[in-house]
């Protein structure tokens, strides 16, 4: 079931560092990609089918092959900005191989050209950014990092910048205003990051699993890697496990692997007593899957797509038959309208609406139209802004208000929660 794969040493203490990490192997792809040519390193990641793990799932090759062929520098920048909520994987890929993140971004440094590096980490993410600077810091006194790498001729400089704990500087564009020091808002696009990005240059923008995953493609070849996970969807992934299962936490497997195997055979199932009701199966902003829907669910891209959800980060979020859908709504809608950063109107006041609809059904104070109010303003926004964190809070809702209606209607005639029988009041006094 667990296939290890970038996750192999991650046990080891010692693969922390730069010597623990050179005696399991480390760095000795870099080597070899340094006497290949670039192209055919981005050819050997296209034909992988590496896909990006931050969430939207596209190609890696291909949208390294967007960058213009115009002789300006270009930046290749690591997304660790890890906000969506259920999502924590790339926090262990920090803290535990951070040279393997530092390789990957090498290798693809080399491979599109680029002489300069960033690493944005999520502000929240102290203890993964001290791990990470000692590592570079490690990296440019082995002569890993810097001016002719192992005496290939080729210099890669690399710098790590820290968030300050917005949510929307995950979106690309919007990582990128932030970088370059002003207002982290989305930009419109196109013109595409790859076109011009960071400076207004040319840029790549990958996530920290995707960078790392570039080590073992390289290493073992795209046929090696391809001979996990499915036709369109190759590779392993890591999932972020998390709710009301007996064990928690993030584990790789091969993308494919029926949802239901994740939560029962690898996570231990529920809690004793309680009963599978409903999975989030990509972080917070993927419509919910009902427990029906988690049987024909397979954890690959295509397969989570058909059931008119997203495989997203690989944040899978259990909740089990103790669950009120409404006070869980209202945590999420809570969270979006606090995220949102005000730039367009259909998500600046969307986000508050639902928010504030949601906690008048969970205050008493709802009416049963105010149902039917939820699913016109999640519509209104869908699909209308810059950026995607307007349908993250639309689908959501969706999702619960449609597959969950009885507990929504309940709420507002009885005033209290179907599930757990007491107000809002009561369950937050």
């Amino acid at each position: 079931m667990e296939t290890k794969l970038l996750t192999e040493h991650y046990e080891k203490d010692e693969f922390r560092g730069l010597d623990g990490y050179k005696k399991n192997g480390g760095y000795e792809v870099l080597k070899k990609a340094l006497k290949m040519q670039p192209q055919q390193i981005i050819d050997e990641v296209k034909a992988s089918g590496l896909r990006g793990r931050g969430g939207a799932g596209f190609s890696t090759g291909t949208k390294w092959g967007f960058l213009p062929k115009n002789g300006e520098p270009r930046y290749l920048l690591c997304n660790a900005d890890e906000g969506e909520p259920g999502t924590c994987k790339d926090r262990v890929m920090m803290e535990r191989a951070p040279h393997q993140l530092i390789e990957g971004m090498i290798i693809s440094g080399f491979a599109i050209g680029s002489h300069k590096g960033y690493i944005y980490i999520r502000g929240e993410y102290f203890y993964p950014r001290r791990v990470l600077e000692q590592a570079v810091k490690e990296a440019y006194a082995a002569g890993l990092l810097g001016k002719n790498i192992l005496g290939s001729g080729f210099d890669f400089d690399l710098d790590v910048y820290s968030g300050a704990g917005a949510y929307i500087c995950g979106e690309e564009t919007a990582l990128i205003s932030s970088l370059e020091g002003k207002k982290g808002q989305p930009k419109l696009k196109p013109p595409f990051p790859a076109v011009q990005g960071y400076l207004r240059k040319p840029t790549i923008v990958n996530n920290v699993e995707t960078l790392a995953a570039v080590v073992p493609i390289i290493r073992d070849g795209a046929a090696a890697y391809k001979k996990f996970g499915t036709e369109k969807s190759p590779g392993t992934k890591l999932f972020s496990l998390s709710g009301n299962v007996v064990k928690p936490g993030n584990y790789e497997i091969p993308l494919g692997t029926p949802l239901k195997d994740l939560i029962f055979k690898i996570g231990g199932g529920m809690k004793p007593g309680r009963k599978l009701k409903a999975c989030i199966p990509g972080g917070s902003s993927a419509p919910v899957l009902t427990a029906e829907e988690v049987e024909k669910a397979n954890l690959d891209y295509e397969s989570i797509a058909s059931l008119g959800s997203m495989l997203g980060s690989g944040a899978v979020i259990v909740i089990d038959d103790s669950q009120c859908m409404v006070d869980l709504l209202g945590v999420l809608m809570h969270f979006y309208s606090h995220e949102s950063c005000g730039q367009c109107t259909p998500c600046r006041e969307g986000t508050g609406w639902l928010n504030k609809i949601v906690h008048s059904i969970l205050t008493g104070r709802g009416r049963l139209q105010d149902i039917d109010l939820l699913i016109k303003v999640a519509d209104n926004m869908k699909g209308r802004t810059i950026c995607a964190l307007s349908d993250a809070a639309a689908l959501p809702v969706l999702s619960f208000v449609s597959k969950f209606r009885d507990e929504f209607e309940y709420y507002v005639r009885e005033g209290r929660s179907k599930v757990k029988g007491t107000s809002y009041a009561e369950m937050h006094h």
